[in-house]
């Protein structure tokens, strides 16, 4: 039954169906192929349902609305004004400069995605003037956006608490450390490659602009103070946090910079309105798929002939890491976490394994599989929105790509990287 349920699926796939059909399509058969009456596909709508009712989720639309709202407006040129203004002048620096924009506008959106159209835009051209290769400029913005999905609020965060039932406000400050390592690393390797190639530095700006650069930014970075400050400090549920944020951008851009009137705010909820619908539609659809898996007693028998039982807890971790990378290469990082997090939760329950380190290492090789080729989705996002070839895009990544697997390792034999903080907000 599972290898032709995956057949169907895959050849579903080639033939360019989006990727709730094939999960649906999957769920469907296996319900049939396991009771034989076709009455019982009931038990996978109910499934769909229980799969969107967690109030958790509600998180996931409102921070995509205050991404969109951000975006339209002025607040993501404010936050990459200010950073520039303190590390342009540096080798390297409109390199750096649009790691950290990544790192700060991740900390408002926790979308990949919206990262790289919200920060690639206006520094691509910027980075082209300044004498960088497009190659390296497409794969820095690319790889960067991972940051955007470490950082809270991420997205990718919130649906793995969902599914694996596990503290979402945990989740989201263990992202913290490896996304700022991430970050640390990335500038080194900008400034070498800018030091190598030797690309011209900017004039330094004055402290008269950097401090115009931050009152301009005071109100933008009101967004990681609302979000990460008010969960750390118990004030708001990750939930109440993604409501406080989407009115704090509303009044932001409407009522301060005045950048988008009412009338904007109808074309935003409704992108918005279709982004999620498709979410919530991708999720419903994972977890009647999971569940027919569970039910299958499939994941058991599939770790079963890998031996995972005989894995100590870096073993399993090795392996978890492995599987969610390949996963995103080729499919959309919610649908991976959706259809693997229960397939894994046996042999991560069995060894013991903290599931906020493993919910901060599938989040991490879910953000690089999702940049990494061949079918990596913020790779086709920076095709559509740069207008550019495909290898174009991909030509330059490989670096990236090693830095985040090597960071990806150091999670795996330093731990405290993502749960000392942790540790430390929430007195573990």
């Amino acid at each position: 039954m599972a290898i032709a349920i995956f057949l169907v699926m895959l050849v579903l796939l080639l033939l360019g169906f989006p990727m709730m059909i094939p999960l649906i399509i999957g769920a469907f058969i296996g319900v049939v192929s396991l009771f034989g009456d076709i009455g019982k596909t009931e038990f996978m709508v109910q499934q769909m349902l229980g799969g969107i009712r967690p109030a958790s989720l509600i998180a996931v639309p409102m921070f995509i609305l205050a991404a969109d709202i951000m975006t339209r407006g002025h607040s993501a040129d404010r936050l990459i004004d200010m950073v520039m203004a303190f590390v342009r002048h540096i080798k390297g620096g409109l390199a750096v400069s649009t790691s950290s924009a990544c790192a700060l506008f991740g900390a408002v959106s926790g979308s990949t995605q919206a990262t790289v159209v919200a920060v690639g835009s206006p520094l691509r051209p910027r980075m082209q003037k300044g004498g960088y290769e497009d190659s390296f400029i497409l794969a820095l913005i690319v790889n960067s956006s991972d940051i955007a999905f470490l950082i809270p609020p991420s997205i990718g965060m919130i649906i793995y608490g969902v599914v694996s039932k596990s503290s979402i406000p945990e989740l989201f400050v263990a992202g913290i450390g490896p996304g700022l390592l991430i970050l640390a690393l990335f500038s080194i390797y900008s400034m070498i490659y800018a030091t190598v190639k030797r690309v011209p530095t900017e004039e330094p700006a004055s402290w008269s602009e950097r401090f115009d650069a931050i009152r301009r930014a005071v109100w933008p970075l009101g967004f990681p103070v609302i979000i990460v400050g008010g969960i750390f400090g118990g004030i708001f549920s990750p939930t109440e946090a993604a409501a406080v944020s989407v009115l704090y951008a509303l009044l932001l851009e409407t009522v301060i910079f005045r950048s988008i009137t009412i009338k904007d705010f109808y074309s935003i909820a409704k992108s918005t309105g279709l982004v999620t619908g498709v979410v919530f539609i991708l999720v419903g659809a994972g977890a009647a798929f999971a569940w027919v898996l569970s039910f299958a007693q499939i994941p058991q028998a599939l770790l079963g002939a890998i031996g995972i039982d005989q894995m100590g807890p870096t073993g399993v971790l090795f392996v978890i890491a492995i599987a969610f990378f390949i996963g995103c290469m080729f499919v959309d990082p919610i649908v991976v976490i959706l259809i693997l997090v229960p397939i894994f939760a046996p042999a991560i329950k069995s060894t013991g394994l903290d599931p906020i380190l493993v919910g901060t290492l599938i989040t991490l090789q879910a953000a690089i599989g999702s940049a990494t080729p061949p079918f990596g989705c913020d790779i086709f996002t920076a095709v559509a929105v740069f207008k550019v070839p495909y290898l174009e895009v991909i030509r330059g990544t490989p670096p990236f790509v090693f830095i985040l697997l090597l960071v990806a390792v150091l999670l795996i034999f330093f731990p405290q990287i993502a749960l000392y903080l942790r540790d430390v907000a929430f007195a573990k």
